[in-house]
This record gives structure tokens, sequence and C-alpha cells, in this order.
């Protein structure tokens, strides 16, 4: 057994907001909305991390608002209620790395 692992996107299942489990102690949704859409808020027990790979996010983490965009990184802390919404005119692409080997949400919003 080698000391590294390389996944093909393709083998992952293809499901919305889904978390796939990748072999490691992570787990990963590949981001793709149209303006205006975005989970609703909702907690983890561990960190999550976002990539924006491009467009423009508004989250809410706890009290705050954040604008990100294309480049950089957001990490919400464990236990923080969280949020985004696509706030760009075009599609917003980003990875989310939960810190978990389990894809696990508490909804806060219906």
């Amino acid at each position: 057994m080698s000391g590294y692992q390389v996944i093909e996107r393709a083998q992952l299942a293809d499901s919305e907001l889904q978390g796939y489990r990748v072999g490691a102690n992570v787990c990963l949704i590949f981001v793709d909305m149209e303006p205006g859409q975005g989970p609703r808020l909702h907690r983890h027990t561990y960190e999550e991390t976002f990539v924006i790979l491009e467009g423009r996010a508004t989250f809410t983490a706890g009290p705050d608002t954040i604008e990100a965009v294309a480049g950089q990184i957001v990490i919400v802390r464990a236990g923080v209620p969280h949020k985004f919404v696509n706030s760009g005119e075009g599609r917003l692409r980003q990875i989310d790395i939960h810190s978990s080997p389990r894809f696990v949400t508490e909804w806060l919003e219906d």
C-alpha cells in the first residue's frame, strides 16, 4: 500500500450538497450554484473550510456576514451556525471541506 491516494472526481456519486467520503478524515462537497442559491442555516461539530474557486458568496457565520470571492478561503469553526448564498451574477463554484470522516449536519432552518 502506498502513502497516498488519488481519487477521480468522476468516481464520486453526484448528489447536490451531499458529503463525499474520500477515504481520508474529511468529507468534500463540490458546490456549483446559480445566483441566489445556497444552503439554509446549519452547524457542524467540526470545522468547515470553504475554498471559493469562482464567483462570489455571502456567508453568515454566527452574527457575522462575510463577503468572499474566488481565490479566498473561509473557515467556520465547530459549532458556529452558518450558511452561504451565491451573491454574484454568475455561477458559484467552491469546494467545502468538512473536517470529519462523516458528513454530519444539524439543520437550524426549515
